[in-house]
């Protein structure tokens, strides 16, 4: 298997990656997914949650409500800190578990806007970081998600720099460029993965 860390800053162009990847025939695992259900209705990771921050953070029928813990997380770091001790744990054992699980042949590539953040030590082959100008990021979370420029800014500055992502990253794909030429780039890029899946079998 030859295992990609595919990571980037929030509204950056990581879905738009993973994507095309995919269409080109990698297999995808992502966080943001396993993440929900870690928290999913029932779940031990709700129970915690739910232990942390209170009954307010569930809707009427019993699941999270990821609005209301947001507003609370991202107001005060402490309070985001000790949510992710509780979720990242979790989605760290489902991601082996999903590694695992891959056909010895597969490309695969792992979703994770966290990489850094959560120290996420899956033994990656090859790391991508997508990144876009801080003032694109903001747009695109504002016409796309609704949220205020604060909001989205608050996000922001709650992850990782993209500095910090790039040292640990071997490829930085731009996406403050058109569509067409993102896409080509991934094809690039893919062509050079091909090639290190082949040697990395071959050895």
């Amino acid at each position: 298997m030859f295992l990609i860390g595919l990571t980037g800053g929030i509204a950056a162009g990581k879905t738009t990656v993973a994507e095309r990847l995919v269409q080109l025939g990698a297999v995808q695992i992502d966080a943001d997914v396993l993440a929900r259900q870690a928290v999913e209705k029932g779940s031990q990771g709700l129970l915690k949650v739910v232990d942390a921050f209170g009954k307010d953070v569930l809707n009427p029928e019993g699941d999270l409500n990821r609005q209301a813990l947001a507003d609370i997380v991202f107001k005060e770091p402490s309070k985001r800190v000790t949510l992710e001790s509780i979720v990242h744990p979790i989605v760290r054992n489902l991601a082996s578990q999903a590694v695992l699980s891959q056909p010895e042949d597969a490309i695969v590539v792992y979703t994770v806007p966290l990489l850094v953040e959560a120290g996420v030590d899956l033994p990656f082959d090859f790391i991508i970081t997508v990144e876009a100008p801080l003032n694109t990021q903001v747009e695109r979370m504002v016409k796309s998600r609704g949220m205020s420029s604060q909001q989205a800014l608050d996000r922001i500055a709650s992850q990782a720099t993209a500095a910090q992502r790039a040292n640990r990253a071997d490829v930085i794909l731009n996406s403050n460029q058109s569509f067409g030429q993102m896409i080509d780039d991934v094809d690039a890029l893919w062509h050079v993965i091909q090639r290190r899946a082949t040697q990395k079998r071959d050895v």
